[in-house]
């Protein structure tokens, strides 16, 4: 799950209602930790100002993590599984 959440986070992978299917309520469980945890993580990273390319790249990467959290979230909602 460590490496689902590294390549959403990358653009390698999106998460998607059709995606979460394959998983069960325990999956489910720890993608949305490790979700969590690597969007701490890109949050920490410390960028210059003037550097807009990087600054971007963080930003991009922190929409599509944030982007996935929601999204599991309501399919757990859906699903009734409690985070």
């Amino acid at each position: 799950m460590k490496a689902v959440a590294a390549d959403v986070g990358d653009g390698y992978m999106v998460i998607n209602p059709l995606v979460l299917k394959k998983f069960n309520k325990d999956m489910i469980k720890v993608l949305y930790e490790h979700l969590n945890k690597a969007m701490n993580a890109s949050r920490s990273i410390a960028v210059p100002l003037n550097d807009t390319l990087t600054m971007r790249q963080k930003n991009m990467k922190l929409q599509r993590l944030h982007n996935s959290i929601i999204i599991l979230r309501n399919t757990a909602r859906e699903r009734r599984v409690m985070l």
